[in-house]
């Protein structure tokens, strides 16, 4: 059993260096044109940050909150759709599965491709992208949740004859709030990173305004965005961390 297993991984490295086709003159280039590329970025634009940058980072960071929001808000029905302790009809169950399969398994950037050939290019298309992306995620780990949840207390609420609303605000809630926020926080902190490059396809936020400079090839301009993107995405990992440690 052992020998098929590395047989088939040496045989998929092979296959897979073949179809790659890895030109070894660029490997052994590579370092030379990193640091050619490198002494072009420098010095970096620091003035280049207030007319070009922050409003376009702002972008990027409201585009990540208006879709995870949206993102949680259609994941939530779906949630109780595929948690089978919730659901219990078989088949509302698997629509609900493929539903989140068919999220997470269409990547952000073809979400995003998709809504800017419908609305153009603009914000509104980074945020629908990051927003259909985000149910499949967010929906699969608050069914889990769901399905996790100690079945004492709604059987309880059952018995009493109180209404599906009651046993899942007084049932469900107060079980899968730690889980809710904490996957909250997890999936913005998420988008605010892929909302970063959303903008290379016209997806609106700071990657409009990093595209335009590699097109222009501005690389001054390049490295400042690259070092805001760099920041914001550590001040979102920072407040993250601080918020969970303050709610959960």
């Amino acid at each position: 059993g052992r020998f098929i297993v590395h047989f088939g991984v040496v045989l998929a490295i092979v296959l897979s260096l073949q179809t790659v086709e890895v030109i070894p003159e660029f490997i052994i280039d590579a370092p030379q044109q990193i640091a050619d590329m490198l002494q072009r970025m420098w010095p970096i634009a620091w003035g280049f940050y207030p007319e070009g940058v922050h409003e376009a980072l702002l972008d990027s960071i409201h585009i990540a909150t208006m879709g995870t929001v949206l993102a949680v808000l259609m994941a939530i029905p779906i949630a109780f759709l595929s948690a089978r302790n919730v659901t219990r009809n078989v088949w509302l169950n698997y629509f609900g599965k493929l539903m989140l399969v068919s999220s997470r398994s269409v990547n952000t950037l073809i979400w995003a491709l998709f809504f800017v050939a419908v609305f153009g290019p603009g914000a509104l298309a980074g945020t629908l992208a990051i927003a259909f992306h985000s149910i499949g995620f967010t929906g699969k780990l608050l069914s889990e949740a769901l399905e996790e949840a100690h079945p004492g207390t709604i059987e309880a609420l059952e018995a009493s004859g109180a209404p599906w609303l009651s046993i899942a605000l007084k049932g469900f809630w107060p079980q899968v709030k730690p889980a809710f926020w904490a996957i909250v926080l997890f999936r913005w902190d998420i988008n605010v990173r892929e909302s970063a490059v959303l903008g290379l396809v016209g997806a609106g936020g700071v990657g409009m305004a990093l595209d335009t400079a590699l097109n222009l090839f501005q690389w001054h301009r390049v490295a400042t965005i690259l070092i805001a993107i760099l920041v914001v995405v550590i001040v979102a990992e920072i407040a993250v961390t601080f918020i969970r440690q303050r709610m959960i």
